[in-house]
Parts: C-alpha cells; sequence; structure tokens
C-alpha cells in the first residue's frame, strides 16, 4: 500500500484518499457545520478539487443541521432545528450499508454530494443518513442533529461516521484506497473496522491511517465510558479488551485511538503541535499549519481586483504574493464597497447604522468562555478615552453558543448589555444567524479583525486568514496561526506577551494585562495610522494579502498533506 510517487497520488480516476469529517461545510445555506472544524473540512475539499486529488469525504447528513440561532432584544439565543432539504443539494445513492447499535441492525443510506473547482476537478462527498425506513424510531433520528444529544447519542454517531463510513466507501467501488484521514477524533473508529478487516494487523492500519487533531481545549477530545460503550458498540466484532489496547484502560478515548493507530498525525499550527504533545506525552504530532480556501473568501470586490492584476490566483493563491504592487486606490476602493455591503446587512438586520467612514472593529466566532469575546470592554471607561482621544470606534459580533454552553451565551447576552450602556459613544451590534455567508460578509467589511483566545487555547483560528486575504489586518492574541502570520506594523499586531504557555493549566488571569494592550495600541498605534496616515494603513492591508494571504491557504496545506502524510 505504500505511495511512492506523487504521480500516483495526483491521478483523480480512482480515489485513493478517504476524507472523514462530522461535520462539513459545504455552502452557506447546507446546515451541515457548525463552525470552524466543518468550515476547514470544506475548505479542504475545494483545494483537493482545485488540486484534483483522487479524494472522496464522508460525514454524516445532520437533517436539522446544527440549529438555527435567534436572539431576541436582551441577548438571550434560543435554538430552532435547521430545514432544509437534501434532495435539493444532492443525489439519494442506491447503496445501503448497516451497522450493529446497542444490538440492532441500523441500516444508513447515503446522498452524494459534488464539490467542483473552477478548473474542473471534483471532489465527492457522501453524507450518511440513518433516516431509513424499517430502523426503529430512534435509529432514525441519529443522523439528525450535529452535536446534539447525550453522550449515547454522540457514540452512536461516532459509530456511524467511523465504522458504516469504511462499510460505505467499500460498497461504493472505492477498493483503491490507501489512506484514511481523520479530521477530528470523532471518526476514530473507523480504525476498528479497519482493524477487523485486516485480521488486527495493527501496522497495516498505521501505514493506512493519517490523524489531524484540533484542538488543544480537553472538551473537545471526545471520552466515553466504557460500560456506555460496551451497551451502545458491537462488541462481537469489536471486543472490548481490544478497544481497551489502543484507546485507553478506564476510558474509550477517542483522540487516542487515533494516535494509536495512524502512522501520521499533526496538529493545526506549530504552537499547537507543542501543546498537543504537552497533552498527549510520547506521541509525534507533527504540525501543518490550517489554511482556506482563497476563492472562496475573497470578497467580490476584491477578487474583481485580482482577476485585473494576478493571473490564476484562483487556483494557485500563491500568487497573491505580489498584491504589494496593486494600486492602493483600487484595494481602497474594493474594501469600501465591502464595508457598505456588510453596513446594508446591519442595518437590515439591526436597524441601525453604522458608518463607513468610521474605524470598524470584526469578533465573529464560536461563542464561548476561553474566547473572550468580552474582553474589549474589560475596562469601559479606557475604552471611552480612547474613543474620545484617538476617534470612533464601531464594533461587529457574531457567533453562536452550543446550546449547552451557558457561559457562551452569556457572553452574547453581555454583549447587548453593554451595547446598551455605552449608547452611541461606540456603537456595538450583534448579527444572529452566524453561517458562511455572514462570515463572508464580516471578513471583508471590517477594517481590523480582533481575536482575544486564551492562551494557548486557540489551535489554529482561521476566521483571520479569510480576514487577511481580505486586506483586513488582524489584531490578535499571540496564539495558533497568528503566531506564524504576525509581523508587529506590517501584517497587523499582537495583543499581550509572546506565546509561552504549553499547558492549559499555565494560564494566568491576564485580562487585564491584554485589555490593557488592545486600549494601547488602538489609542497610540491602530487608530492614528487609520485616521491620519492613510497610505501606511492600505500598505498595511496589501502586506496582509501577500504575506498572510498567499501562505494561509488549503492548497498549501493540502500539497503538505501529500508530501507528508498521504506519500510515505
Amino acid at each position: 500500500m505504500e505511495l511512492k510517487k506523487i504521480e500516483e497520488v495526483i491521478e483523480p480516476t480512482h480515489p485513493r484518499i478517504a476524507y472523514f469529517s462530522m461535520e462539513i461545510a459545504l455552502q452557506s445555506d447546507i446546515p451541515t457545520y457548525s463552525g470552524g472544524l466543518g468550515v476547514l473540512a470544506g475548505d479542504t475539499l475545494r483545494a483537493a478539487a482545485d488540486l484534483k486529488l483522487p479524494l472522496v469525504a464522508v460525514s454524516l447528513l445532520h437533517a436539522e443541521g446544527y440549529f438555527d440561532q435567534s436572539v431576541d432584544p436582551d441577548g438571550n439565543q434560543s435554538e430552532q432545528p435547521s430545514k432544509w432539504n437534501p434532495a435539493d443539494f444532492m443525489e439519494l445513492m442506491p447503496n445501503d450499508v448497516s451497522v450493529k447499535i446497542e444490538g440492532r441492525d441500523v441500516k444508513l443510506k447515503a446522498w452524494r454530494y459534488e464539490i467542483e473547482s473552477v478548473n474542473g476537478g471534483i471532489i465527492p462527498v457522501f453524507l450518511l443518513d440513518a433516516d431509513v425506513e424499517g430502523n426503529e424510531e430512534q435509529d432514525r433520528q441519529l443522523t439528525k442533529r450535529l452535536y446534539g444529544g447525550d453522550r449515547s447519542y454522540r457514540l452512536k454517531q461516532e459509530i456511524i461516521l467511523g465504522i458504516g463510513g469504511v462499510r460505505l466507501v467499500e460498497s461504493l467501488g472505492f477498493d483503491k484506497l490507501e489512506k484514511f484521514h481523520m479530521n477530528e477524533g470523532h471518526a476514530s473508529l473507523l480504525t476498528l473496522e479497519l482493524l477487523k478487516d485486516s485480521d488486527n494487523n495493527e501496522e497495516l492500519v498505521k501505514d493506512v491511517c493519517v490523524f489531524t487533531t484540533h484542538t488543544p481545549v480537553a472538551a473537545g477530545h471526545d471520552k466515553f465510558d466504557y460500560n456506555l460503550v460496551q451497551s451502545i458498540i458491537d462488541t462481537e466484532n469489536f471486543p472490548i479488551d481490544l478497544i481497551k489496547k489502543y484507546a485507553g484502560d478506564s476510558e474509550l478515548n477517542t483522540t487516542q485511538l487515533a494516535l494509536n493507530l495512524s502512522g501520521f498525525s499533526n496538529a493545526v499550527a506549530k504552537k499547537h503541535s507543542v501543546v498537543s504533545k504537552n497533552m498527549f506525552p510520547g506521541y509525534n504530532i507533527r504540525a501543518i499549519t490550517n489554511g482556506i480556501h482563497s476563492n472562496t473568501w475573497t470578497c467580490d470586490e476584491l477578487a474583481e481586483v485580482f482577476d485585473k492584476h494576478l493571473e490564476d490566483w484562483r487556483v494557485d493563491p500563491f500568487n497573491l504574493r505580489s498584491a504589494v504592487v496593486i494600486p492602493s486606490n483600487e484595494i481602497w476602493e474594493a474594501h469600501q464597497n465591502a464595508k457598505r455591503r456588510l453596513f446594508q446587512v446591519i442595518k437590515e438586520k439591526t436597524d441601525i447604522d453604522y458608518d463607513p467612514e468610521i474605524f470598524t472593529i470584526g469578533f465573529a466566532r464560536r461563542a464561548t468562555g476561553y474566547k473572550r469575546a468580552h474582553l474589549i470592554f474589560h475596562d469601559l471607561k479606557r475604552l471611552r478615552e480612547v474613543v474620545k482621544n484617538a476617534g470612533n470606534i464601531q464594533i461587529v459580533f457574531a457567533g453562536k453558543a452550543h446550546p449547552n454552553d451557558g457561559e457562551g451565551k452569556d457572553n452574547i447576552k453581555r454583549i447587548y448589555d453593554v451595547a446598551k450602556e455605552l449608547g452611541g459613544e461606540v456603537k456595538v451590534v450583534f448579527l444572529e444567524g452566524y453561517d458562511m455567508d455572514l462570515a463572508k460578509l464580516m471578513v471583508s467589511g471590517v477594517d481590523v479583525w480582533l481575536n482575544t483566545p486564551m492562551r494557548p487555547r486557540e489551535a489554529s483560528g482561521t476566521s483571520g486568514m479569510k480576514a487577511a486575504h481580505n486586506g483586513v489586518p488582524n489584531f490578535s492574541v499571540l496564539d495558533g496561526w497568528w503566531i506564524e502570520g504576525h509581523a508587529e506594523n506590517i501584517t497587523g499586531w499582537g495583543i499581550g506577551h509572546k506565546p509561552t504557555e504549553v499547558s492549559l493549566d499555565a494560564d494566568a488571569n491576564v485580562d487585564d494585562e491584554d485589555a490593557k494592550d488592545i486600549y494601547s495600541k488602538l489609542e497610540y498605534v491602530i487608530l492614528p495610522t487609520y485616521y491620519s496616515r492613510r497610505d501606511e494603513w492600505i500598505h498595511i492591508m496589501k502586506n496582509a494579502i501577500a504575506f498572510n494571504g498567499s501562505f494561509f491557504t488549503t492548497r498549501r496545506m493540502v500539497l503538505q498533506y501529500v508530501s507528508k502524510a498521504y506519500i510515505r
């Protein structure tokens, strides 16, 4: 099974790589994603299509999506199931497979969606669906909700994705698969199916498995009590003693299972690799830094400018390195038009008028405590001083809190409370219903992208890469990808001290320190540059495109997977 020549890999006739992910962002109105992990998966597949790689992807259908978000005037989030019809976007396959759950045979059907590149490359994506006639009603619900339900529901979904996914690709006739890429530990049960199929040949399974871990946060690594596992999984084919050998004695740790049975494992930024090795000592967890799909995330206004000046950038975004030679007036005019388009949406959603001449900060990501969305409001008196001394500020927030994340919901409510307290001194809006379309509007329509996670909990962070592609500099804590992309006053600005932490336990309360740095840099560096030295500001915008946009792409990332993980 060893691959030796890249020509054998980049030949799309017969899929040789199977990519498994619990969520994939296929397009904005297909709610099969919740946030960064799914968007990264979708961008990975779009880059694979550009490269015409022999790859097939597997995920779950999520018939009710993650959830549709509503936020009332007081900032209270509520959730509703997403409504969509798979038949409007994809084709139902004639193939079906089954997995055993709690002793019952659960039938699975699959939907085929095609990701197509502007150059004609196509990646097929198969979405497993348990809503099959003949299944018990409880089993028909198993592919309804992304990250919904309890631990039992999650384990059953992971059985469907990993074990059912391998059975599906086999039933589809993909008999030349030589690599199985697990995008996060949700898919790690596929290793058990591969062990079964190879008569427990551990080395053979390691040779074909690739694993990418995406989070340094403990809650992001699924663990299941063995009493629960024994009551749900098919122990005849997957004995508990065998699972314990690879997934841990005390509980089934999906990350440990994937690490033990993968010949190549990686984190998603250089710092994340160091942090991951600290979390899982003894494992060689290498670094392949994430990227984004340039053609997908560059706004129409700038894309037209790039088309005029940068040949073939849509398929080969390395050509964005020449953005520094684009006339400044064209960059600025395109940005201002994107800004007006965002502000039109803000007016429609909130009935609040934003001024395109005023400096605008964007913050959009999953609403959870460690992201510290509130940090810019840490000292409202100091924030008011910044505005008085250096110039007006407008802020745009967006992001969903998991339905069970009370702290995340409180963060959203706090944004609403502060907006009322500030009144017209600093305009603050929160845009509900965060999705791919709104994300693209925000990363292109604000003037700076703010990111304030607690170190070292940002594995990578791709929203800032999207902003950079649109000429929006980053203003971020030095964590994740920004450690690699940051050049002070050149591509953006750092927040707080140098990145020294490797353990989550090393966290100190640095809110005071980080907030002071935010206010200081806004008052003395960022706002004066924006308002008084416009040529210098536009130069930083072009640097963000040329230095960050040209490198932090899924094309570069996927080629690194090809050379480091797929060909070994």
